[in-house]
């Protein structure tokens, strides 16, 4: 009821793009913006090859920083995270909220069951081509070259959606997302813009490596027999070591603090699994895409040959798991964006 309900109130305050950038009252940064989503927008379905329907060609001022909040879940002692189940999207690796308090709530009720919890305020999300989405207020608060990944990424989600792969569809959509700001960059000559893209693409990876290797850590001490105190006091001592590595990893790119909120919040398995579910099966797509020549076509039609395939024979062939994972919690259910 509250999905439907939150849907209903975004899809009510669309007006056109065109219009938008129209209207004197709209203020002059919004209509740069939506001026440079308009032709993202046409390059995206020209070049790219995503869908050309009439997502992301209407604007809705929401009124609030995020449009929705994700909770996700992971027992005490295992690094897969809980799983929800809805009839479109299948089962998914997080719990969406339209108002912040509710997310809170819920996820307050899994911390007294014991869970490790994550919530995130999320720009954008992909309805999967059943109503036409609209870019939100919550979209521009990042700058126009994210604003254009972030319509790539999710029209890529219309593009090829498989039910109860998170993991399977996340990072599909994230090398689609890549691919496309790349290809978008050099389509406008924006050299300075693609280093830029470079960099902070080469220290995302370097912290994903740190958050991967942490986990591999923790799903081989979950799967030993050691007392709860034991494990207890070694998780801790991992999640301590981890929020050091990342404040150096900070420190080598120059000092800037972009991490601090997950190290106040509280690091814990929540987290590792929430990054993992939108990157761990991202190197097993972009080599996917190279043996496509690079080629967006091919390689969508490459990604549709192996979502025909059962998901751990489609995980096998793309996607890096953390020895001994631990056991799957109680309930089935599964950043970004």
């Amino acid at each position: 009821m509250q999905a439907a309900s939150g849907e209903w109130h975004v899809l009510h305050e669309r007006v056109s793009i065109d219009q938008a950038i129209a209207d004197p009252h709209t203020a002059p940064e919004v209509r740069a913006h939506l001026e440079q989503v308009r032709v993202a927008r046409q390059f995206a379905s020209q070049e790219l090859g995503l869908p050309d329907n009439d997502s992301y060609r209407s604007y809705a001022d929401i009124g609030r920083p995020y449009v929705v909040w994700n909770v996700v879940a992971a027992p005490e002692f295992s690094v897969v995270p809980e799983r929800w189940c809805f009839p479109v999207a299948g089962c998914v690796a997080y719990r969406g909220y339209f108002h912040e308090q509710s997310a809170r709530d819920f996820a307050l009720g899994l911390e007294t069951q014991g869970f490790d919890v994550t919530i995130d305020g999320v720009p954008a999300y992909s309805t999967l081509g059943k109503f036409a989405d609209p870019v939100l207020s919550s979209m521009l608060r990042y700058g126009d070259d994210d604003l254009a990944a972030t319509i790539f990424h999710e029209l890529a989600h219309q593009l090829l959606y498989v039910r109860d792969d998170s993991e399977f569809n996340e990072a599909f959509a994230t090398t689609v997302e890549e691919a496309g700001l790349e290809r978008w960059l050099a389509h406008q000559g924006a050299a300075a813009r693609m280093q830029a893209f470079r960099t902070a693409q080469q220290h995302e990876e370097e912290l994903v490596a740190l958050l991967a290797a942490t986990r591999a850590r923790l799903g081989q001490l979950y799967a030993t027999a050691l007392p709860r105190v034991t494990l207890s006091q070694r998780k801790a001592e991992a999640f301590t070591q981890l929020a050091l590595d990342i404040r150096a990893l900070e420190r080598r790119e120059g000092g800037a603090v972009l991490y601090e909120e997950w190290i106040a919040q509280g690091l814990n398995n929540a987290r590792l699994a929430s990054v993992a579910t939108y990157f761990a099966c991202v190197p097993g797509f972009r080599r996917l895409l190279h043996e496509q020549q690079d080629d967006l076509r091919r390689f969508y039609a490459a990604a549709r040959r192996l979502a025909g395939l059962p998901q751990a024979e489609r995980h096998a062939q793309l996607c890096t798991a953390p020895p001994g994972g631990g056991a799957e919690g109680p309930g089935k259910r599964s950043v970004a964006r």
